[in-house]
């Protein structure tokens, strides 16, 4: 598929600030099923734009404004092909214990701050696992769905596992974190994805454009078959209780959200902030693309 989007973010404070330092994470990926053929940022006030790689390979843009300024817009376009991923493979659990595997892997096996030592979590652990490495991802975007309501307001952006645990219910960042949890105490490397979904309006499936909001699922690492061959990165959603295709628009990955925050920045003064954003995806090629 082929997709125009525009990530449109804007902060409002209530006083002038300074020296307003930002790190963005906006930048489609280039991977095997993802080709990035326009992309452009603008900020007002204007400034001068630094790009680099971070430690996970995500695109980071930084810029910072000295002067007294009263608002922040950051207005990014890109347009993005995208291509059905490959068919994953079953996976065998020995290989999860060979040296070729936990090279690629072991950065996404460890545990990470504030994952929930929690006897809920022990049982959705052994309730998840499967005769294969891949019925395991397909068992975790089924059970947590079931188990969790999606519901907006109970949850926020620093929300821990325990906390979705305590109110039955959160959002895309809560689930992927969960899963994350899931997999890597069976084994499986896991690691945290933040990107867009284009999502038509309900009703309306064969709409081209749609308002989304930037999307959290994850990937694992799928061991080979008995037969050979190499682990396969998968995206699984367990929002949407779905393998990741073609819809999915990848900007970035790492252990957790916060290693891809869309945005993140600090600034000097005592003003607060109000933001406001919005992400518009256009599809201009429903039939699909080559990458």
């Amino acid at each position: 598929m082929h997709f125009a989007i525009r990530y449109l973010t804007e902060y409002r404070y209530d006083g002038l600030v300074t020296d307003n330092l930002n790190a963005l994470r906006v930048t489609p990926a280039t991977t095997a099923t993802q080709r990035v053929d326009d992309f452009g940022v603008r900020v007002e006030p204007q400034t001068r734009l630094h790009q680099h790689l971070d430690y996970y390979g995500t695109s980071v843009i930084e810029f910072g404004i000295a002067k007294p300024h009263g608002s922040l817009k950051v207005d990014v376009r890109a347009r993005v092909a995208t291509a059905k991923p490959p068919d994953p493979p079953a996976g065998a659990w020995p290989a999860l214990e060979g040296a070729a595997y936990r090279t690629r892997a072991i950065e996404f096996l460890l545990p990470y701050a504030g994952e929930p030592d929690d006897l809920r979590v022990d049982e959705l652990v052994g309730l998840v696992r499967s005769d294969t490495p891949l019925g395991t991802l397909e068992r975790v975007v089924q059970v947590i769905p079931d188990r969790f309501e999606y519901r907006t307001g109970v949850t926020y952006v620093g929300s821990k596992v325990e906390d979705l645990l305590d109110a039955g219910a959160g959002v895309c960042q809560d689930f992927a974190h969960l899963a994350l949890v899931l997999l890597r105490r069976n084994g499986i490397a896991a690691r945290y994805v933040s990107g867009y979904l284009f999502v038509p309006p309900e009703g309306q499936e064969q709409a081209d454009s749609a308002e989304v909001e930037t999307h959290a699922w994850l990937e694992a690492l799928v061991p080979p078959d008995d037969g050979g061959g190499e682990a396969q990165w998968v995206g699984i959603d367990p929002t949407n209780r779905c393998l990741a295709g073609e819809r999915y628009v990848k900007i970035g990955h790492g252990r957790h959200y916060r290693d891809v925050p869309p945005i993140k920045g600090v600034y000097r003064g005592t003003a607060t902030a109000e933001l406001d954003a919005s992400v518009r995806m256009h599809r201009t090629d429903a039939a699909g693309a080559r990458v």
